[in-house]
């Protein structure tokens, strides 16, 4: 039965690629034009170029390159002859208010984006449904982004876009086997954390339990996508995004199928590889040529399968995935099962096991259950640390825990059964107190590395992953602290610019954000929601302030 379900579950997912129409990367369409604009670079920018459209057919623009390309070419001109540069949304437009809720009111509208149609030759992937976008340089919808974004949709009422982006998710699981990354072709190759089941909830929380028979099939193929590869492997391997523990026992990973130079960051990447390259050959001897041009194409694509996982994660970069803790030259995704991501999987398994549960389907939810149980058993005995009385990273290729402490250890008291959790929540609440809690909120991570998802900066996701979990497990003291801190940065920082942003310094209010590979973005999508979500519990008295 186990393996007659999981095998089913699995099967689903084959045919479905069928029906999607084959889009090419812009990396694949214009190859050495490609390669040419990035490194110049032509925009300051990586993602302008690939969010860019042909003015003509791309047969010719290729053929044209070809016959100019040469030391006296114009490269830029040659660019803004045959590219129609993307529009940025125009958040600014909007007239700060005293009132922040009431700007992020006026935000919706301009972040809102109606159904695609099919341009030629644009990296877009066409939706069917209306859909909100985080704003700035993030012109597309984006997966985890959207859940964060829901909670102030249903604060503002909007349950209908609720329900369009969700109908847009399952549309992209149906078309291609899972939800990318975001709506471009560039994202294909990846997902991101999968939010889709607690999506799916939410709307269940606001128009009954007919919800879960409703998307049943996308949760199926969901689940299949994640599991992919799990028949394939032995104790202590791992295959695309599923991991087999030394116990047997199955948990999972961030992971991309390409092993190329992402797309929108083509340039930083390849000086990445570059200099991990350096650094990797520096001790060592080759006994010719050969050897080292084969070690070098080796490592260049592990090293590319990894920064591509440590996008998949959303958490790109930090030092969480860095081998030296402090060197993106260092990374290995790959290598980490993730706490937060086996966390959401579990929350797959129990919603799944619901939808089959309420479609009348006993047997195969009882199973799924089962699955789901043994997840939770095996988070809690490769992921909680005993030391530190906190759940963590397994680093399954080296078989140890991960001693970093992040938000990401948060999920696991959000999710994982109350029993389970429950007795280390006082201990875990006072390590986030210790290590994590700054005036502004919570830090990504306690240390310092110029990467954007580490010391001093603070997301809204984490911040509200770590208040629910504290309030799940009765830490409500520290919990309604976090809140307080926040809302408070959030609103500071609003009065001081007139913009709602991606990321927030939390160690000193009165900085930016920074770090990362491209300037603060304001808007901005999961901020807005996290924040109006926040407002309703923990600031109503204030709200007009």
């Amino acid at each position: 039965m186990h393996i007659t379900l999981r095998v089913a579950i699995l099967l689903i997912a084959g045919p479905l690629l069928a029906h999607a129409q084959p889009l090419s990367s812009p990396d694949t369409l214009y190859g050495q034009l490609f390669h040419d604009v990035q490194m110049l670079p032509v925009f300051a920018d990586g993602k302008t170029f690939v969010d860019c459209t042909p003015k003509r057919k791309i047969g010719d623009i290729m053929y044209d390159y070809g016959m100019m390309k040469g030391p006296a070419m114009d490269l830029k001109k040659f660019v803004a002859d045959n590219f129609e540069l993307p529009a940025s949304p125009p958040v600014n437009n909007v007239a700060q208010q005293s009132n922040v809720a009431k700007h992020m009111a006026e935000l919706w509208p301009l972040l809102s984006r109606s159904p695609d149609l099919r341009v030629e030759g644009s990296s877009l992937l066409p939706l069917p449904h209306p859909y909100i976008v985080p704003g700035g340089r993030f012109r597309e919808i984006y997966y985890w982004d959207s859940y964060f974004t829901m909670l102030g949709l249903k604060q503002s009422g909007k349950v209908d876009m609720i329900e369009n982006m969700i109908n847009n998710f399952a549309y992209l699981i149906d078309a291609y086997g899972h939800i990318p990354n975001g709506n471009r072709s560039y994202y294909l190759s990846r997902s991101q954390p999968p939010f889709f089941a607690l999506m799916v909830e939410l709307l269940a929380s606001i128009k009954g339990e007919g919800v879960y028979g409703k998307y049943l099939g996308q949760l199926e193929k969901e689940y299949a996508y994640w599991m992919a590869g799990d028949k394939d492997i032995a104790a202590g391997q791992a295959k695309l995004r599923v991991v087999k523990m030394p116990d047997g026992s199955l948990l999972n990973r961030y992971w991309d199928d390409a092993a190329t130079p992402r797309p929108e960051s083509y340039r930083e990447d390849v000086l990445t590889a570059d200099t991990a390259v350096l650094r990797a050959v520096a001790t060592m001897k080759f006994a010719g040529q050969t050897d080292r041009d084969n070690f070098e194409r080796v490592f260049r694509r592990n090293l590319y399968s990894h920064l591509r996982a440590g996008a998949a994660s959303g958490w790109d970069f930090s030092t969480r995935w860095f081998a030296d803790g402090q060197n993106i030259a260092t990374i290995e995704t790959t290598n980490f099962a993730p706490v937060d991501l086996n966390c959401l999987l579990y929350q797959l398994e129990i919603t799944l096991g619901k939808a089959y549960a309420k479609t009348g389907k006993p047997a195969q939810s009882k199973q799924v259950l089962d699955w789901a149980a043994e997840r939770a058993r095996a988070i809690q005995k490769y992921c909680f640390s005993k030391t530190l009385g906190y759940y963590v990273d397994y680093h399954w290729a080296n078989d140890r825990q991960a001693s970093v402490v992040t938000p990401a250890g948060m999920f696991a008291y959000c999710l994982l059964p109350l029993k389970q959790v429950q007795g280390t929540a006082t201990k875990a609440a006072g390590l986030v107190s210790k290590r994590l809690l700054q005036p502004g909120g919570v830090l990504t991570t306690a240390i310092i590395s110029g990467q954007q998802w580490d010391a001093p900066n603070g997301w809204a996701p984490l911040q509200w992953m770590t208040i629910w979990g504290l309030e799940r497990t009765a830490q409500k003291r520290l919990a309604a602290d976090i809140a307080n801190r926040w809302i408070a940065l959030n609103k500071a920082v609003y009065a001081r610019t007139g913009k709602l942003m991606e990321k927030y310094n939390v160690e000193n209010i009165h900085l930016d954000a920074g770090g990362g590979e491209y300037p603060g973005q304001d808007g901005f999508g999961w901020t807005n929601g996290v924040l109006l979500a926040l407002m309703a519990k923990y600031d109503a008295p204030s709200t007009n302030q």
